[in-house]
C-alpha cells in the first residue's frame, strides 16, 4: 500500500511540474502542430539528409514534422489512396504526369496567393509550376537530364568518334557488339538499355528524348488528343525495335533490368558501349563504384531535331493541409538557398534558386547553364499517369516481339484518346 501511495504522489508531482513525459504516460498527445511531408527517394539515404533540415523548422516553429519517404513504384497510387482516405500529406512532391489528376480532384493548392515578387525572382524554375490555369508547385528537382553514357575505350577500339546522329549511334553499337574472349558467345553489347521496369518511369530514358529527336511529341497542342503514333512516333518506335530485332545490340536480359540496373551490371563493368540514364548517376554510381571506368556523356543524339528528358519535379501544398500558411512556410524553408545547399552537398544537383552554389557534376555545369531547351520536361497533360503507364506496357510488348511498332503505338493512342474524350 505504501508503494502504491508513493507512486501516486510521484505522479502528482510530475504532473504539477507540467512534464510532457507525464502527459504522454497518461495517453495525452503533444500540443504541437504536426506537418506531414511525403517525398520520394531523390538520392540514397534521403531521410538522413532531410532530417536535420526539417529539424531546424521544427525548432523555430514549434511543430512536429512527420516525413515519409515513398518508393517510386506506385507513387501516384499512394497519393490517391491517401487523399481519398483523408490521410494524405500537407506538403508533397509531384512530377508532371501526376498533376492533372490531382489538380482536377482539387487536391493541390494554387500557390499564386502565397507567392511574392521575390519568389518569382529567386526560384530559377518557377515558370514550370504554371499549369492548368494556376501555379501548382515550386521546383525542387531540375536540370538532371537523361544522357547517353559511352565507354571511351570501347569506342576507340572500334575506330569511331563520339556519335552525333542516330545513324552514327547504330553503326557504333553494331560494331561494339561482339565476342571479346573467343568462346563463341557475345559478351560485349552496343547498348545496355533496360526495358524491365514495372512502371512507366523508364519512358524518361527510353522514349521521350528519341521521340523529340524524331520531331515528335506526346500531345497535340490542345491537349485533347495524342500524336505519338504519327509518322515521327512510329519512326521512333521502329528505331528502338530495330536495335533489338534488326541489329541485336541489346543484352539478352534487357527485359529483366531497369536502365539504372543496366548501368550498374553492364555498362559500369565495361560490358557495353552505350547506356542511358540520369546525368547524376555519373557521380553517384559510376565514379563511386567504377572509378577506373573511362566514360563520357552525350546530352542528345540528332535525327531531325535534338532533345532529351529532364524533369522539373515540384513541391506542392496539398489542399487538405490543416494549416496551409504553415505548410507553405515549410516549403519555402525546404527550398531555401541554405537548405538546398545542404541537400545538394549530399546529392549533387544544379541550383534551384539564385544564390545557391553549383554543386552538381562539374562535367554537366556548362550543359546545365547553356543547353536548356535541348533538355526539357514533359508538357503537363490530362490523364498523364494512365496514358504513360499504358504506353509503357505497349512499348514493352513491342520490345518482346508481341507487337509491331505501329500496333503498339496505335493501341496506346486509341486508349489515350478515349480517356481524353471523356
Amino acid at each position: 500500500m505504501k508503494r502504491v501511495l508513493a507512486l501516486i504522489l510521484t505522479m502528482v508531482v510530475v504532473l504539477s511540474a507540467g512534464s510532457r513525459e507525464a502527459l504522454a504516460f497518461f495517453g495525452k498527445k503533444s500540443n504541437k502542430e504536426k506537418v506531414v511531408v511525403w517525398l520520394p527517394p531523390i538520392g540514397e539515404n534521403d531521410r538522413a539528409v532531410w532530417e536535420p533540415i526539417l529539424k531546424e523548422f521544427e525548432e523555430t516553429h514549434n511543430v512536429d514534422i512527420e516525413l515519409e519517404i515513398i518508393p517510386w513504384e506506385n507513387y501516384p497510387e499512394k497519393y490517391a489512396a491517401g487523399i481519398a482516405s483523408g490521410q494524405g500529406p500537407d506538403v508533397g512532391y509531384m512530377y508532371a504526369e501526376m498533376f492533372p489528376q490531382f489538380i482536377e480532384m482539387g487536391a493541390v493548392e494554387d500557390l499564386t496567393p502565397y507567392l511574392t515578387k521575390e519568389d518569382y525572382e529567386k526560384f530559377i524554375y518557377i515558370k514550370h509550376g504554371e499549369m492548368m490555369g494556376g501555379m501548382y508547385g515550386l521546383g525542387i528537382e531540375a536540370a538532371n537530364p537523361a544522357v547517353i553514357y559511352y565507354n571511351k575505350e570501347i569506342l576507340a577500339s572500334i575506330g569511331e568518334d563520339v556519335p552525333v546522329t542516330w545513324e552514327d549511334f547504330i553503326r557504333c553499337a553494331v560494331k561494339a557488339t561482339k565476342d571479346t574472349n573467343g568462346d563463341g558467345k557475345t559478351d560485349q553489347w552496343g547498348f545496355s538499355q533496360g526495358w524491365g521496369a514495372p512502371f512507366f518511369g523508364d519512358l524518361n530514358w527510353n522514349w521521350y528524348g528519341f521521340l523529340w529527336q524524331a520531331g515528335g511529341d506526346i500531345f497535340n497542342d490542345d491537349l485533347k488528343s495524342v500524336k505519338f503514333n504519327n509518322e515521327a512516333g512510329v519512326k521512333t518506335a521502329q528505331f528502338l525495335h530495330d536495335l533489338k530485332f534488326k541489329y541485336d545490340v541489346l543484352p539478352p536480359y534487357h527485359m529483366a533490368q531497369t536502365n539504372k540496373e543496366m548501368l550498374q551490371t553492364t555498362f559500369g563493368p565495361g560490358k557495353s558501349l552505350f547506356s542511358i540514364w540520369l546525368s547524376s548517376a555519373a557521380g553517384e554510381i559510376l565514379d563511386k563504384s567504377f572509378p577506373d571506368l573511362d566514360y563520357g556523356m552525350i546530352l542528345s543524339l540528332k535525327d531531325v531535331d535534338m532533345g532529351t528528358f529532364a524533369s522539373v519535379d515540384q513541391l506542392v501544398l496539398m489542399s487538405g493541409a490543416k494549416d496551409k500558411d504553415l505548410a507553405f512556410e515549410l516549403i519555402q524553408h525546404m527550398l531555401s538557398t541554405e537548405s538546398m545547399t545542404k541537400f545538394h552537398k549530399h546529392h549533387p544537383r544544379a541550383p534551384i534558386a539564385k544564390g545557391e552554389p553549383y554543386q552538381g557534376d562539374p562535367r554537366m555545369k556548362k550543359i546545365v547553364e547553356t543547353k536548356e531547351g535541348i533538355y526539357r520536361p514533359l508538357v503537363v497533360g490530362p490523364h498523364g499517369v494512365e496514358i504513360y503507364e499504358y504506353l509503357w506496357k505497349q512499348l514493352q510488348m513491342m520490345i518482346t516481339g508481341e507487337k509491331s511498332a505501329q500496333e503498339a503505338l496505335d493501341e496506346a493512342a486509341d486508349y489515350s484518346n478515349r480517356l481524353l474524350a471523356k
